[in-house]
């Protein structure tokens, strides 16, 4: 009687540690449901925007990188490539640079705020034509949502920047006033006229700071289509269960 009493917990415990199982099987082959859905993709947006937020918001996070490091626009292109006509050009344009850069790093420390709003507002409509959308849906969802709110983010730190002294005196604003004003002057003239020069006349802190956000973005898509790709890259169960259903 004993040895049945002893041995009856041990069959219950088996037989519930069975049906556990099979429910967990069925759990995670069942289809997803609407809520999943929603939880996973915000998850998702949350995971690839503090990612790629993180990536960019240290020093050379942009300018250490290629594909994202901003620089001047095309329209400046015939000044930067003559700058060493112009005594300490190359210098001033390059410490330029480096400024614009840093702004969008220190700017993209504070983008976290700006995308879990977005995030968060996030409709179960949204949730599933970005699930069944192109591989950067949920980035475009994003771009849509956070754009306004992210330019006047980094407007006035892309502003700032530039009118921050680079040298005693001297902002990259006023370098660059110089170099376009120099330019302008020779461009605007007969000879000038004459040899097919155009002026440059670009709303530089409005160029840099659309440059800036593209950057932050083309990170974000990265982030996505890694999710979406690589399953090491889902890093907790939902995203597993609702990206590895497509």
């Amino acid at each position: 009687m004993k040895k049945i009493i002893y041995i009856l917990p041990l069959i219950v415990l088996s037989a519930c540690a069975e049906l556990t199982a099979v429910i967990d099987t069925y759990n995670a082959n069942a289809p997803l449901t609407e809520t999943e859905v929603a939880s996973g993709l915000k998850e998702a947006l949350r995971v690839g925007t503090d990612s790629a937020a993180a990536r960019l918001g240290v020093t050379n996070g942009y300018y250490g990188d290629e594909l994202v490091k901003i620089m001047l626009p095309e329209e400046a292109d015939i000044i930067v490539k003559n700058a060493s006509k112009i005594p300490g050009g190359e210098k001033v344009i390059e410490d330029v640079v480096v400024h614009i850069n840093r702004a969008a790093e220190d700017a993209a420390k504070e983008a976290g705020p700006v995308f879990w709003g977005a995030i968060r507002e996030m409709t179960i409509a949204d949730a599933f034509n970005i699930l069944n959308g192109e591989n950067d849906a949920a980035t475009q969802y994003l771009k849509n949502s956070t754009y306004e709110k992210l330019f006047n983010l980094y407007n006035p730190k892309i502003q700032a920047s530039l009118d921050k002294e680079i040298a005693a005196g001297i902002s990259p604003n006023m370098s660059w006033e110089t170099l376009t004003g120099k330019w302008n002057q020779i461009a605007d003239n007969p000879f000038g006229k004459m040899a097919g020069l155009n002026a440059v006349n670009v709303d530089l802190d409005a160029y840099l700071t659309e440059q800036a956000l593209n950057g932050l973005f083309i990170k974000i898509a990265q982030e996505e289509a890694q999710i979406r790709k690589d399953p090491m890259a889902r890093v907790n169960a939902i995203l597993e269960r609702v990206f590895g259903s497509i």
